[in-house]
């Protein structure tokens, strides 16, 4: 006779739970590599593609073709709003990063969750993109404001949860915590 899954907020919590005791048996199955490549169209627009990574030293097959992400600028930013441009990708990217931690999380804690948005939304002044003079290039402040609805989890475990997801994000890391970044250039 087989087992049912135990499924909570569209996570197997019993994949979730071996993933995790597996990680913590054999630490190298935590480590990724994941790589994305983008395209140059024209003016401000251009084509990103995901497709692989590395997990645990080794290339994941599991995708058989690439995500395809346009990005572009707004007109007043001379693009023409072919996509978002990279910052609206960053801060989506945290919204993304908070949701799958938050479900995920709740899941493993035996919390339903019956609704979850993140809205976030960061400041950012372009004069120094633009050569100009003003404050350091990137955001310097983003805010995210989550509102989620479960029929059993109180108000406190929910903020719990919410402190701890933010704790444990590794797009939320990113942004808070210096990391290197390493550019090269091939001229073709």
């Amino acid at each position: 006779m087989g087992t049912t899954a135990t499924i909570r907020n569209g996570i197997d919590v019993d994949r979730l739970l071996e993933t995790i005791q597996g990680i913590q048996s054999d630490p190298a199955q935590g480590s990724f590599t994941f790589s994305a490549t983008s395209t140059w169209r024209e003016g401000t627009h251009n084509v990103g593609q995901i497709l692989g990574f590395t997990h645990a030293g080794q290339p994941d097959t599991s995708r058989s073709e690439s995500f395809a992400l346009e990005g572009d600028e707004p007109p007043v930013l001379l693009g023409n709003n072919s996509g978002p441009n990279a910052v609206e990708l960053l801060l989506q990217a945290l919204g993304f990063c908070y949701a799958v931690g938050y479900a995920a999380n709740a899941a493993a804690r035996g919390i339903d969750i019956s609704s979850l948005e993140f809205q976030v939304e960061g400041d950012l002044d372009v004069r120094p993109f633009l050569g100009l003079d003003g404050p350091r290039p990137g955001f310097t402040a983003i805010r995210a404001h989550a509102r989620v609805s479960s029929p059993n989890a109180t108000w406190e475990q929910l903020q719990e949860l919410c402190r701890y997801v933010q704790d444990t994000s590794p797009v939320r890391d990113c942004l808070a915590n210096p990391v290197p970044v390493e550019t090269t250039l091939d001229v073709v």
